[in-house]
């Protein structure tokens, strides 16, 4: 497929070079802020080889290309000189309040998905070997790669203020620079000894809240907001003729100062906070959530709403050291929709409609879910149905028996493994795929049972 050819025909469909503001992509989305979006010709786009549906929701224009998306937003980006990033807060003005909020989740957390899939498959490929005995938990190999994963997770706050910087339109340099004072070695220590003196640790006599910042996610979203706040007022009142120094110096020591003392330790406590929510709920209802996750997560991935949960299920394994909600409904579902797709494929005489679904039902039990959906799941009710009712199914089962997420990764069968926790028994892992296969079967059978062709489609090629 010539990638960079379909790349020039969608930014000639979307309006052009000019339209666009913003561009981000996520496993399979190109997701697009556009100036006029009237200007997009939605069908010419839908009907190019290889899209797989258009979708405008909370102020973004999606393009669903599968996982061939990196291979066509390179050229796109390379065109627009976006730098992988986005300056679009002028156009949230327009947005409603729900729209601006997850517009604003979506473009922090998705550039930061992939390495956090990496991670998470390191973690799983380490817990293997472990599981195994090919690889000691006390040899060097453990150890190494044992700290490959963890450093997405540790240098969390870093990764975040990069992608939140180009969200936020404030310069991603000092953003990382902030993300840095958060979880430098000498502020680890500083807190380690101040709570063990009791004693705060105190900058210009304002005291500093004895809090760990690694792993954290909202200390630095706060942090980084702030200071799309303080770069403009530094900018406007630093001299012309030392502005090159005067603005960073005035944007990082108020920013930094400010994040340290007040928003760091609101974004903790905030973060805590939902920790123990999900605790309390865990510990009367663990069922709930995933049950509800696993009926309901189409609806969401096609509004492209679904990457707010990502950041709770982030948080819980960041606070708690697991994610017992989001990441089991999340993988009830996606099996489920798999299932039914793969059960279409067996069951209709349409030639390409069989080719299709069990390709995209193969992707979907992977991890990967936007083709199946838009491409089956959409078009045929019964297999929303279908994977509605497997989902919950599978969903109830691993919330009611508490499975744990210990790693994250794309929700499907290859990332299993994320399920194994080293200080947790193997019985987790084995529950989480029994929840899967438990998906699986009831949404392949209801939608096996359910779906007829329609009139005049046997044997259609």
């Amino acid at each position: 497929m010539d990638y960079k050819k379909m790349a020039q025909q969608i930014l000639e469909y979307v309006g052009g070079k000019d339209n666009v503001t913003g561009l981000t992509h996520c496993a399979t989305r190109l997701r697009f802020n556009l100036k006029d979006e009237s200007k997009a010709d939605t069908e010419a786009i839908q009907a190019l080889s290889g899209i797989s549906g258009v979708v405008s929701k909370g102020g973004q224009y999606q393009v669903i290309v599968g996982s061939d998306v990196p291979n066509v937003y390179l050229p796109l980006s390379q065109t627009l000189n976006l730098e992988g990033g986005q300056k679009d807060v002028p156009q949230q003005k327009n947005m409603k309040w729900h729209e601006k909020f997850f517009d604003t989740i979506t473009g922090i957390f998705t550039p930061i998905l992939t390495p956090l899939t990496a991670a998470g498959m390191l973690k799983a490929v380490l817990a293997i070997l472990v599981a195994t005995k090919l690889v000691s938990n006390t040899s060097s190999t453990y150890q190494v790669i044992n700290f490959m994963a963890d450093s997405t997770f540790y240098f969390l706050p870093v990764l975040l203020a990069n992608s939140a910087a180009h969200k936020f339109g404030c310069s991603p340099m000092l953003a990382m620079m902030l993300g840095g004072i958060l979880v430098h070695p000498n502020f680890v220590s500083m807190v380690a000894a101040s709570k063990e003196a009791g004693e705060a640790i105190r900058v210009f006599g304002l005291p500093i809240y004895n809090a760990s910042y690694s792993s954290s996610v909202i200390p630095i979203i706060l942090g980084v907001w702030f200071m799309s706040l303080v770069e403009p007022v530094a900018d406007r009142i630093s001299p012309k003729a030392v502005k090159f120094f005067t603005r960073p110096l005035i944007t990082i020591l108020v920013t930094g100062i400010a994040t340290l003392c007040v928003l760091g330790p609101v974004g903790y406590i905030i973060a805590s906070a939902i920790g123990t929510v999900v605790t309390t709920i865990n510990s009367f209802a663990g069922w709930l959530v995933p049950t509800l996750i696993g009926a309901l997560l189409p609806f969401l991935v096609m509004t492209g709403t679904h990457h707010a949960l990502t950041s709770i299920g982030i948080n819980n394994r960041m606070t708690i050291g697991f994610d017992s909600f989001i990441y089991p409904g999340q993988l009830a579902s996606n099996i489920a929709q798999g299932a039914a797709a793969l059960a279409l494929s067996m069951k209709t005489k349409n030639l390409n409609l069989k080719q299709m679904a069990s390709a995209n039902g193969i992707t979907a039990v992977c991890g990967i879910t936007e083709p199946v959906l838009f491409g089956v799941t959409m078009k045929y009710k019964t297999n929303m149905i279908a994977a509605s009712i497997g989902g919950a199914v599978g969903g109830f089962f691993m919330g009611a028996l508490g499975v744990k997420n210990f790693s994250g990764g794309s929700p499907g069968l290859l990332t299993l493994p994320s399920y194994i926790g080293l200080d947790y028994p193997m019985s987790n892992f084995y529950l989480a795929c029994a929840g899967a296969a438990i998906a699986f079967v009831v949404s392949f059978g209801v939608a096996y049972v359910l779906y007829k062709d329609p009139a005049g489609e046997e044997g259609r090629k």
